[in-house]
C-alpha cells in the first residue's frame, strides 16, 4: 500500500497471551499516534493549563496565607503550588472531560462494529487510551509542570520510592478514569442520548477529584467518605499527594492500593455493563 503497513496482528490460539500483548501494544501505539497529529491542539491545551495554573496556584497560596492553621490541609506553600500544577498536568492526563467517543457511537449505531472485532469493547478504548495518556505525559503534564518550577517554589520529593510510585499511580488513574468514562458513556445504550449523564459527571468530576481544591480542605470525616466509597479522589487528589509526600510512607502506599481497587472494580464494572448492554442493543435502521 506504497509505503503503508497494512498487516494485522493475527491472533493464534498457540500463543494467546504474546499475540494479546502484541494487539494491546498495537492499540496503544494508535492512541499515541492519533493525538500526536493533533500538534496545534496540544500546544493550545498546554498553554491554556498553564494560564490557569497560575490563577489557581496563586488562589490556593493566598488561601494558605491567609489561613489561622500553618499548614491548611496538611500542606505547606511548597506543597500546595507542586498540588496545584501536577493537577494542571494530570487534568489532560487522565481526561477527566470532552470524551463521548462510545456514547457518539452508540447513537449513529457504529458500536455494532466494535462487536466484530477479536477484542472486547472495554479493552478496544482501554488500550488506545494508555497510549493517549502516554502522549499528553510527556506534551501536556511535563509543560506546566517544568513551567511552574521556573516561576514557583516546588516540593522536591524525599523519599527515593515517591516518584515510582507516582508513575504507578498515574496509570491507575488512567485505568480508573477510563472505566468511569465507559460508564457514563454507556447510559446511551439505554437513553440513547448520554449528554445528560456526562454533563453530571462534568461537574461533579473536578469538584470530587481534587482540581479545584484539595479534598483535605474538607472535613476529616467528609474527606475519608469521598475515599472510600467514591473512585474520584484517585482521579488526580491521589497521585498529587504521592508526590508531594502529604502522608506517611505506610499512607501512601494505602492510597495507590485503594487506587488499585477502584481501577479493577470500575473495569469489571464496565465489562458487565457492556455484557449487559449487548443483550438489549438495537441498531437503528434494523
Amino acid at each position: 500500500m506504497d509505503g503503508l503497513d497494512a498487516r494485522v496482528p493475527e491472533i493464534s490460539p498457540g500463543r494467546p497471551f504474546r499475540d494479546w500483548v502484541t494487539t494491546f501494544g498495537a492499540l496503544s501505539w494508535s492512541g499515541f499516534r492519533r493525538f500526536a497529529t493533533y500538534r496545534q491542539a496540544t500546544i493550545a491545551g498546554s498553554f491554556t493549563n498553564i494560564v490557569f495554573g497560575f490563577l489557581r496556584c496563586y488562589v490556593l497560596l493566598a488561601v494558605a496565607a491567609g489561613a489561622t492553621d500553618a499548614k491548611p490541609g496538611g500542606y505547606d506553600a511548597e506543597q500546595l503550588a507542586t498540588y496545584v500544577w501536577v493537577g494542571q498536568g494530570l487534568l489532560t492526563v487522565v481526561a477527566l472531560w470532552g470524551w463521548t467517543e462510545l456514547a457518539d457511537r452508540i447513537r449513529s449505531g457504529d458500536v455494532t462494529a466494535d462487536l466484530l472485532r477479536p477484542v472486547h469493547p472495554v479493552i478496544g478504548y482501554l488500550a488506545p487510551d494508555l497510549g493517549r495518556a502516554a502522549h499528553a505525559m510527556i506534551f501536556r503534564f511535563l509543560p506546566p509542570l517544568a513551567v511552574g518550577a521556573i516561576f514557583f517554589d516546588l516540593y522536591a520529593p524525599e523519599r527515593w520510592f515517591t516518584v515510582p510510585l507516582l508513575a504507578v499511580s498515574i496509570l491507575l488513574a488512567v485505568v480508573g478514569s477510563l472505566g468511569l468514562r465507559f460508564l457514563v458513556n454507556a447510559t446511551a445504550y439505554w437513553l440513547h442520548d448520554a449528554r445528560g449523564p456526562i454533563t453530571l459527571w462534568t461537574l461533579s468530576a473536578g469538584i470530587l477529584a481534587g482540581l479545584y481544591f484539595p479534598l483535605r480542605f474538607l472535613p476529616d470525616w467528609l474527606a475519608v467518605t469521598f475515599w472510600v466509597a467514591t473512585p474520584f479522589p484517585g482521579l488526580l487528589q491521589t497521585p498529587a499527594d504521592v508526590l508531594v509526600e502529604r502522608d506517611p510512607p505506610l499512607m501512601q502506599f494505602a492510597l495507590v492500593a485503594l487506587q488499585a481497587v477502584w481501577a479493577v472494580v470500575l473495569l469489571a464494572l464496565a465489562a458487565y455493563v457492556q455484557r449487559r448492554a449487548e443483550k438489549r442493543l438495537v441498531a437503528q435502521g434494523g
